[in-house]
């Protein structure tokens, strides 16, 4: 476990020197990626989303590629599309941006219904059907989608069955004052990128993936978990109760967080600290809109840590 916990502290060291002021984001993002999951940041244009996206792949070395949603996006314009080659006589598939181990779906929210169900299948079962083909996708295999406010021109709200796929929604957020002066006084962000080295191998994150499987999680954090589920399918406060799908996402965020601790077991804290992104999007309030950390607050303190 040490040995993990100094290569995610330099990757998170190395990405921190690009992106400044939102480590905690970082180790938000990185834990998605070693639990298997894919995020989605959703925050106003230019507060440094595809630049994430761009140092992520820089450090950990992974094959990249960016699709720009817009209102005009096909579904093979994502998986890819047959084409008949008349040297062999036949129809030959070309790949898609799909086929990536790291995937920024850029503006998700920019791309109709259609064009955005592309995705599904991609997110949840790491593989691609064309033409009554699948077709698995590279591993590892992690998509960061951004996405603008819903209020802004020109945007399609995500279904549920889309936003489900997502194990985490984060915002970035605006910098404090400290960090957006040396924001203004630093180097270009994208001319930092270039002067970024790979801090593991492909190999090395995969071999962290799986260990992230191996953190021990005790029956009673187990109860804490169900006590949770529990209470959101229970409580007047909330519209709808998480699924078990979330519930498995809480437990797999919560696995990869203790590694990046450097623990070998999940206690309470570590639940703690990743319901707001795994939750935020999968629960609403029953009456009056609140924001989705009120309403993490309010879980936490009704329901007791075992």
């Amino acid at each position: 476990m040490s040995q993990f916990k100094v290569t995610l502290d330099n990757i998170v060291k190395q990405i921190n020197t690009v992106i400044l002021g939102k480590e905690n984001q970082i180790r938000l993002v990185l834990t998605c990626l070693l639990a298997r999951g894919h995020v989605l940041i959703e925050d106003i244009p230019g507060v440094g989303k595809t630049t994430l996206a761009h140092v992520l792949a820089k450090v950990l070395d992974l094959s990249f590629q960016r699709i720009q949603f817009t209102s005009d996006l096909l579904p093979a314009d994502i998986i890819g599309v047959s084409i008949f080659d008349k040297e062999v006589n036949q129809f030959t598939f070309h790949v898609g941006p799909i086929f990536s181990q790291m995937v920024l779906a850029d503006e998700v929210n920019r791309a109709t219904p259609k064009a955005q169900s592309a995705l599904l299948e991609a997110m949840e079962e790491h593989q691609v059907t064309v033409e009554g083909v699948t077709r698995a996708l590279p591993q590892p295999f992690f998509v960061l989608a951004t996405q603008n406010p819903l209020h802004q021109i020109g945007t399609f709200p995500l279904p549920e069955s889309q936003l489900d796929r997502f194990m985490m929604c984060l915002e970035l957020g605006y910098p404090d004052a400290e960090t957006e002066r040396a924001l203004l006084k630093g180097r270009d962000r994208r001319d930092m990128i270039e002067g970024l080295t790979p801090c593991c191998s492909v190999d090395d994150l995969v071999a962290m993936q799986k260990e992230v499987l191996k953190v021990h999680v005790s029956d009673p954090l187990i109860d804490y978990l169900q006590a949770l589920l529990d209470y959101s399918r229970h409580s007047p406060h909330y519209y709808m109760g998480l699924s078990p799908r979330a519930g498995l996402a809480i437990l797999h965020s919560a696995q990869a967080w203790a590694l990046m601790t450097g623990r070998e077991y999940v206690i309470p804290e570590d639940i703690q600290a990743v319901l707001p992104g795994v939750v935020g999007h999968r629960i609403t309030a029953a009456g009056e809109p609140q924001n989705s950390q009120d309403l993490m607050n309010h879980m936490l303190q009704e329901v007791p840590i075992p």
